[in-house]
């Protein structure tokens, strides 16, 4: 894993372009959990070391607080004698390494003879070599290394001394990847330099000077608080907090590299900026702000430490087997055609080992099958040098310790100072440089894995990839993370699991809920001190409106003691309701509907109405009081409260409606008068007004029921169109969202297109380069050389073949045989043909036209991937035979001479 790396790196991780937030957890700078509490320095060494060994241990303080653990390569037959030698050099108690032993502080340990050395929980612990698969290089520092990285993480030191090979590399690389520090000797004072050399090469060192310097620089970090213990900054740098200065990293980093860490775990940035404030010499966060914004170079630095590039290959072997058993049988059984191809990606990929070793992986299981199945397989990373690492495919020999003897046998080929990956392999794998986090996703996928990736990623990083997993994987699918790892939130509904103890999830059968917002960058020069952030994730407001409403309404409700209330949108209808409000609102006859307006009983309506306009108008609460209303025959007061409030997630109002049962009339004080009588002219008259009255209030009642009528009619008209319009809306958003999904896969496509053409255009200038190299190497050869194909027609020939050989360039690809050469070769064919079957280089006397010998040489043409595919052959210059037979002829003359006249002067006695 590229992750940090993904990672991925550690196992590996990839970057984000999430947008910027402030870093609110003050333990961002907070060091990892401390094992001991006292560093343990690991000091690899080989030929030469012994010395630089004694040199660093006299210049070392014996107080330091620190344990050092000492792996030399021993002669393995013989009984080691270091512990009595070194204990000459320094105070400090000098052991031999026993299993178990735990580790002490200001103590040197010593590793014995013919063992390798691994460290657990402190504790040391040693086993013989495997005898029945026997290395062909010496591993012992890397395994003790990559072990110390594993138990004591930022507590781990590195040192490498002179010595042969590149031993120790790989596990410098993982202490670092792990928040160690790593040292190693300069080349100049090195005896031998293939140890220091490698390890500075891979870009895995942070301090190269001689043991002196190391001594001086071990003693100086001892004191720095990220070596101490946990160290915590204070929340306020010069005035300042600690926020605004990792908002400033985060800038200057997104403004270098285009990558935005500000949405990573802060412990880990945390962590990885104390390592460089240590390596610098720097205790204050405001100071090493300074420093970035003063030097690029550490800005790219800090960068690459962020990324994580470590890895290996075949990490957790069992994983690869589950694959085998579950995985890739599935993915057989579901392809649609014979031509389908098995498409795996790995992000995160670093330099290259995990996807190698699915690309091994699957090879192998097809082999078992015998099935010939098109793969590709996509590498992805964030670290450029990390991509062109993995597409030379060039490692250490050290991977002996992760790969088997026959898989290196089967897939690997010796390289200089190493292995390098078979091209049969290579050309399964693209490898290209991609955030997952902002470019188009793969798609059509049949494996997505990224192990150790998410474990550097915020709880909200994770929540955005899942789904862009989801997205790329084909519906029978499945994703492989890291067994540290896990999938949060919406994981669970997107992915079933497979196999829980290798952490393997199956696809499931649902859409992608997210829709993908892939952004184009920010741009390179940014207004200082201006943040930029990428657009916040759109969710639908349906999903996030009954929670808002719910949390807002029972607030309202909380303040005046809950009395019956519903709660209803700006189109009047009722989305929730508290109390029992069956005593105000009642369902209407006919269809059935949640309008307010039509649930309200008599003599509610049209307060209702006036009130909810009145609150529409001026915003603010609208209150009514002695509203009669009817209910079961009897009429009684209430109070009507409408309060207007608005949710962060909603553009509209939404109201919630209060009905307050008002108590009765108290009467007035005082002695209650009877009635005065009515005369019958007075009693005649009142009647007749009454009765107008009723008759006039019941053609007002008829009026107001049609206009009410005539308005529902009216508004039913409305609704209707408005159903067709949201109907025909509901149709533009399909076809917008069919749109969208067709621009996805179409970004998609055009990502792999453009990580297929990438990988094709270095393989473009790997073939130029190497093109060029052999056309000058041809011209510039003294000699003349033809070389042929399997079926024995000419590819290429120096230029010295046109004259000895009688070869035009009109001749390239005609077969050798048919041509009329310039020497006299009469079975020429057969002898090709026997050095191809054979393998085996073979050397004839043959005569040209002019009579002279040559010397005629034929070679087996090898491939990279030990094929034969052809001849070479080669003549050797006939004047310089000339002279050379001439020369062997006079000597074996001379010597002739000399054994006559010796014999011609012995006596007889002498003879017999």
């Amino acid at each position: 894993m590229t992750n940090p790396k993904r990672s991925r790196k550690a196992g590996k991780t990839e970057a984000s372009t999430a947008p910027v937030k402030e870093v609110k957890d003050q333990t961002s700078l907070q060091s990892g959990s401390q094992k001991n509490g006292f560093p343990i320095v690991g000091i690899g060494a080989s030929a030469g070391g012994l010395e630089a060994f004694t040199g660093l241990l006299k210049a070392l303080s014996p107080d330091l607080g620190m344990a050092y653990v000492f792996v030399p390569h021993l002669d393995p037959t013989r009984e080691s004698a270091f512990t009595q030698i070194l204990a000459r050099s320094t105070s400090m108690p000098v052991i031999q390494i026993t299993d178990g032993l735990e580790v002490e502080r200001n103590r040197l340990y010593v590793i014995p003879p013919n063992r390798d050395l691994t460290i657990a929980n402190s504790r040391l612990h040693i086993a013989n070599r495997n005898k029945e698969e026997p290395r062909s290089v010496n591993m012992t520092i890397d395994i003790f290394f990559r072990s110390l990285a594993a138990d004591q993480g930022s507590n781990a030191i590195g040192v490498i001394l002179s010595g042969t090979a590149s031993d120790g590399t790989l596990g410098l690389t993982a202490i670092k990847g792990e928040g160690g520090i790593t040292f190693s000797q300069d080349t100049g004072s090195a005896k031998y330099d293939g140890m220091p050399a490698s390890a500075i090469a891979a870009d895995c060192v942070d301090f190269v000077l001689p043991p002196e310097g190391i001594a001086a620089e071990l003693a100086r970090i001892r004191q720095h608080s990220y070596v101490v213990g946990p160290y915590i900054e204070p929340t306020e740098v010069d005035g300042k907090g600690i926020d605004t200065y990792m908002s400033q990293v985060f800038r200057l980093l997104r403004r270098a590299t285009k990558v935005d860490f500000s949405e990573y775990k802060p412990p880990t940035i945390g962590r990885r900026i104390q390592r460089r404030m240590a390596l610098h010499k720097i205790e204050s966060i405001g100071e090493y702000v300074n420093l970035l914004h003063r030097d690029r170079a550490e800005v790219n630095a800090l960068y690459q430490d962020l990324l994580i590039n470590v890895t290996s290959f075949f990490r957790n072997p069992e994983a690869f087997d589950t694959l085998k058993q579950i995985v890739y049988p599935a993915i057989l059984h579901a392809r649609n055609s014979s031509s389908s191809p098995i498409r795996i990606w790995v992000p995160g990929c670093s330099t290259g080992e995990e996807t190698y070793s699915h690309a091994i992986s699957i090879v192998e299981f097809l082999g078992e099958e015998r099935t010939e199945v098109p793969i590709q397989i996509f590498g992805t990373d964030l670290s450029e040098t990390a991509i062109q690492r993995a597409r030379a495919g060039i490692y250490k020999e050290s991977i002996e310790a992760d790969v088997s003897p026959v898989r290196l046998r089967r897939f690997f080929h010796k390289a200089d100072g190493g292995y390098q990956i078979s091209k049969t392999i290579r050309d399964l794998c693209i490898f290209s440089t991609q955030n997952v986090f902002s470019d188009p996703p793969f798609s059509r996928m049949d494996l997505v894995s990224c192990r150790n990736v998410m474990i550097y990623l915020s709880q909200a990083l994770q929540k955005r990839v899942i789904p862009i997993f989801h997205y790329a994987l084909n519906p029978t699918g499945f994703l492989m993370i890291g067994s540290t790892e896990g999938l949060l939130g919406a994981g669970s509904e997107l992915f079933e699991m497979a196999d829980k103890k290798q952490k393997i999830y199956r696809k499931k059968l649902i859409s992608t809920p997210v829709t993908f917002g892939f952004s184009v960058g920010h741009p390179e020069h940014e207004t200082e001190g201006i943040e930029v952030s990428a657009p916040p994730e759109k969710q639908s407001e349906t999903s996030k409106a009954p929670i808002e409403l719910q949390r807002e309404a029972d607030r309202l409700l909380l303040a005046r003691y809950t009395p019956p209330a519903v709660v209803i949108n700006d189109q009047l209808e009722i989305l929730q309701s508290r109390g029992r409000t069956g005593a105000f609102l009642e369902l209407p006859a006919g269809k059935a509907s949640l309008n307010l307006l039509k649930m309200a009983r008599p003599g509610l309506l049209f307060e209702l109405q006036s009130a909810i306009d009145e609150v529409r108008k001026n915003g603010v609460e609208a209150k009514r009081v002695n509203v009669h209303i009817e209910s079961n025959g009897n009429t009684r007061q209430i109070t009507v409260r409408v309060v207007p409030f608005k949710t962060p997630v909603q553009d509209q109002h939404s109201f919630l409606i209060i009905f307050e049962n008002q108590p009765s009339e108290l009467q007035p004080n005082g002695p209650l008068l009877p009635p005065k009588p009515l005369t019958e002219s007075e009693i005649s008259e009142k009647d007749k007004q009454i009765a107008q009255l009723k008759q006039e209030l019941a053609a007002t009642k008829e009026y107001l029921q049609s206009i009410i009528e005539t308005q529902e009619a009216t508004n039913e008209e409305l609704q209707s169109a408005n159903e067709e319009i949201q109907s025909g809306n509901e149709e533009l958003q399909s076809t917008n969202e069919e749109l969208q999904t067709s621009k996805e896969e179409l970004e998609s496509a055009n990502e792999e297109l453009h990580t297929v053409n990438e990988e094709m255009q270095h393989r473009n200038e790997l073939l130029t380069q190497l093109n060029n190299d052999l056309t000058n190497l041809l011209n510039s050869v003294n000699l003349p050389m033809v070389m042929v194909g399997a079926d024995l027609s000419v590819r290429r020939f120096t230029p010295q073949a046109t004259a000895t050989l009688g070869l035009m360039a009109s001749d390239v690809g005609r077969p050798i045989p048919r041509l009329k050469l310039k020497i006299d070769v009469a079975n020429l064919e057969q002898m090709m043909l026997d050095v191809i079957q054979e393998v085996q280089a073979r050397q004839y006397r043959v005569q040209d036209h002019e009579g002279h010998w040559c010397s005629l040489r034929i070679t087996p043409y090898r491939t990279l991937d030990n094929r034969i595919d052809g001849v070479v052959l080669s003549v050797v210059d006939k004047s310089t035979l000339g002279e050379d037979t001439t020369a062997k002829a006079s000597e074996e003359r001379k010597l002739a001479a000399v054994k006559n006249r010796g014999s011609k002067g012995k006596a007889p006695s002498q003879e017999k």
